[in-house]
């Protein structure tokens, strides 16, 4: 699998923004602050206190853009053709900018998008890492809606995730600092995305969005909303222990960066997650609706104690 996804250069779709920032601040920099805090307070104070400091504007507007566009892909209100060729404006976006050509009518949310690319328009930089393989992940969501997807799939889903989010950490946080570049680099959030994913599944049915793979379904003859089954209650004390894997791997990885900050963002990061499977655990591998969230200080704990 390659790092970079290259974007289209035949999308012309002009699709309207179908998600606006209700209260939109002012000034160009208060806009993704506000849309950052609102969305994840972890995020924003992660952002606002780790990130190096000539690269805090950059990380908000990144942030900020992306979750407007998953935003706008959940917000319910758009058709499948909608979704699609919203995501057709985003790609000639972000096409469009790598190639220094300015795209007209931009609404503030995509301005922010060109602003981060023209501060940085290289192809080669982990920002552009992070924007591709997190657009494939989008583009991804807006044509899975709906549909049952493959075991590679699911796979290949995860690794652009994985690469999306690592390869962000690294540009934002500690980017003069060495890291290893090696098969343990994605395995964190490899793990992380896999127990969002089962974190997530029951408002993931009702959207319609459906995170286990057919070949299971096929195999026991079952649907996605057989949650309590026991072949889909097996199958989710598999994806457990991957991702305890993985996290295991991946703290491996993180004690080889040579950052503190970035350690400490990527522990935080991980004990969110592994919280959750320590839920999942004690209900014998039973998914349930919703999960409680560590609170920030523990995280910060939790983090620090790992990385000092």
């Amino acid at each position: 699998m390659s790092n970079v996804i290259s974007p289209s250069n035949a999308l012309h779709a002009e699709a309207a923004c179908p998600v606006r920032w209700k209260k939109q601040p002012s000034s160009s920099a208060a806009l993704p602050r506000a849309i950052t805090k609102a969305a994840s307070p972890h995020s924003f104070y992660t952002i606002h206190l780790l990130v190096d400091r000539g690269r805090v504007h950059d990380a908000f507007r990144a942030y900020a853009y992306f979750r407007w566009v998953d935003d706008s892909l959940d917000s319910g209100t758009l058709s499948e053709a909608e979704r699609l060729a919203f995501m057709q404006r985003q790609q000639r976006l972000i096409a469009c900018s790598y190639r220094g050509e300015v795209v007209p009518n931009l609404c503030p949310e995509e301005q922010l998008l060109a602003d981060a690319i023209q501060a940085d328009p290289s192809l080669d930089s982990g920002l552009a890492l992070y924007i591709h393989n997190l657009l494939w992940v989008m583009v991804f969501d807006a044509h899975r809606r709906g549909r049952v997807i493959s075991e590679v799939e699911l796979t290949e889903y995860s690794y652009r995730l994985a690469a999306a989010v690592t390869e962000s950490l690294h540009y934002f946080i500690g980017h003069n600092a060495d890291s290893p570049h090696d098969e343990t680099r994605y395995l964190a959030v490899v793990g992380a995305h896999i127990t969002h994913m089962l974190r997530d599944t029951f408002d993931d049915l009702a959207a319609g969005y459906f995170n286990v793979p057919a070949e299971l379904l096929e195999r026991h003859g079952l649907t996605p909303h057989n949650v309590s089954s026991e072949p889909y209650v097996a199958w989710v004390k598999s994806r457990v222990a991957q991702a305890r894997d993985c996290f295991a791997a991946g703290r491996r990885y993180l004690d080889r960066v040579d950052s503190r900050r970035c350690r400490l963002a990527g522990y935080a990061y991980m004990a969110r997650f592994e919280h959750v499977l320590d839920c999942i655990e004690a209900d014998g591998y039973q998914l349930r609706p919703s999960y409680p969230e560590l609170k920030h200080r523990t995280l910060v704990w939790y983090a620090l104690r790992q990385t000092f």
